[in-house]
């Protein structure tokens, strides 16, 4: 997530001293914009090398996993906030990461680019895949396995037996509470078990 305006609407949902872990952390970019502004605490979970290498740089505490293994190293409840930011497209199986990530944390936070929002449409009806700011990718060069909506979340946490806390979308920082399947590039889903 390289979004500054995502990065700072999003941290505003992390409690001020939570303990936080970070699924598919990247750089590291987001735990340490948490510990610095934040007062958080907690670890990062990536697979890349380079990005390890980037969160140790950072003084990020990282833990090298494919998510795609799960969390079993984890107990219940052991985060207040368990982050998966820009990470549920790549992963191979959703529902099965979703239980995971409100088992482990007291909430889950879940964002991710959405399908449905109106430009990503427009491409589609004019015949083309989106190429946009949340989805930079082309169809055939694109590190997501899979897209989804603002809509499919919701039914994805419900079919994993999670309660919705809260949802929303983003666009260009600010908060998509009307329409946000329409009208925001980001969904965002606060969940717990």
């Amino acid at each position: 997530m390289s979004d500054q305006s995502i990065q700072h609407a999003l941290a505003q949902l992390v409690p001020q001293g939570a303990r936080v872990l970070d699924l598919g952390c990247g750089d590291g970019a987001m735990l340490a914009h948490l510990q610095a502004t934040r007062g958080c605490s907690g670890y990062g979970i990536e697979i890349d090398d380079a990005n390890v290498l980037a969160c140790v740089k950072r003084g990020v505490n990282v833990i090298q996993l494919n998510l795609d293994e799960g969390l079993a190293m984890f107990e219940d409840a052991s985060f207040d906030v368990v982050l998966q930011i820009d990470t549920l497209q790549h992963l191979r199986n959703a529902e099965v990461m979703l239980r995971e990530t409100a088992r482990v944390g007291r909430i889950g936070i879940v964002a991710f680019p959405n399908f449905a929002h109106w430009p990503n449409r427009l491409s589609v009806l004019q015949g083309r895949m989106p190429v946009t700011k949340r989805l930079p990718y082309q169809w055939y060069d694109t590190p997501n396995i899979r897209v989804g909506t603002h809509a499919d979340l919701g039914q994805l946490a419900q079919r994993a037996g999670l309660r919705v806390v809260d949802s929303f979308g983003l666009q260009d920082g600010k908060t998509v509470r009307f329409m946000p399947n329409w009208r925001a590039g980001t969904s965002v889903y606060k969940l717990s078990r």
